[in-house]
């Protein structure tokens, strides 16, 4: 399984950006999808998942700024990022947890947000 994000970049506060991230390989029953990230210094802490039934959640941090969505039949994870601030750059890390074979992770996307 390989998961590859794309979107990342460059971004003044209270700016938008857009993450994706496409899963292919031997994947079968995708139960959770999502993204984490990781700032210089910081543990790696969730940001938003979404599970097969749609059902969301977010960290407190970016609730209200961030949207995750997925599309089960492409194998797909994006987040929407929305008032972007200093305090959101990092490392972002989508990753996928398959029934009954655990979670996979993708290399992770740098997101700076200037001041």
């Amino acid at each position: 399984v390989q998961l590859v994000e794309s979107g990342g970049g460059l971004v003044q506060a209270g700016g938008s950006l857009r993450l994706s991230c496409a899963a292919s390989g031997s994947i079968g029953s995708i139960i959770v999808r999502g993204w984490y990230r990781q700032a210089p210094g910081k543990q790696r802490e969730l940001v938003a998942t979404i599970a097969s039934g749609s059902s969301t959640n977010y960290a407190n941090s970016v609730k209200g700024r961030f949207t995750i969505s997925g599309d089960n039949a492409r194998n797909t994870v994006a987040l929407q990022m929305n008032n972007l601030t200093p305090e959101d750059t990092a490392v972002y890390y989508c990753y996928i947890r398959i029934y009954t074979r655990g979670d996979y992770w993708g290399q992770g996307t740098q997101v700076t947000v200037s001041s």
